[in-house]
């Protein structure tokens, strides 16, 4: 049974290696259909109240979807790490507040925090220089705080209340 085991996070491993070494040869060639820039990891996990820092070990990760999974709190402001994220979805749950660190995320292009609990919002979620959508709708967002926010965030930014 342990040699299973070794023998099948081996053949992950290589698999993994192999479709890195696959995606280099498309981008070199020109394929076109596979470049870095629209590779991304969906990150789907179990229900459960609170939210699993294991999520935040792959630090190349450019969308994370937790949407519905009932978390409860605040997203953990290690969150920052994913110095790649584009794509946030954590609607559907049950947060209670945003850490500040999510302003960190320079290219984050769409923050979906729908239908949870927030009432306040850190100010540096003004600092998403390329942020498209922010959806918040479905909580009973700080007016105050929103009018902060939105003084720095681009004038093109979609905000669904």
């Amino acid at each position: 049974m342990e040699q299973t085991y070794k023998s099948v996070s081996c053949s992950l491993f290589f698999m993994k290696k192999l479709l890195g070494l696959l995606m280099t040869v498309f981008v070199l060639f020109g394929a076109g259909c596979v470049t870095d820039s629209n590779i991304s990891f969906d990150v789907q996990v179990e229900e459960g109240g609170k939210f699993p820092m294991s999520l935040l070990q792959d630090k190349s990760v450019k969308t994370l979807d937790i949407s519905g999974r009932h978390y409860t709190g605040s997203l953990p402001s290690q969150v920052a790490e994913l110095k790649y994220l584009r794509v946030l979805k954590a609607g559907d749950n049950d947060f209670t507040g945003v850490p500040a660190e999510v302003g960190q995320l320079k290219y984050l292009e769409v923050l979906d925090f729908s239908n949870n609990q927030l009432t306040g919002l850190p100010n540096e979620l003004g600092n998403l220089s390329n942020l498209k959508i922010l959806d918040l709708s479905g909580n009973n967002v700080s007016a105050s705080d929103l009018d902060v926010i939105k003084k720095n965030l681009p004038a093109t930014v979609e905000i669904r209340l």
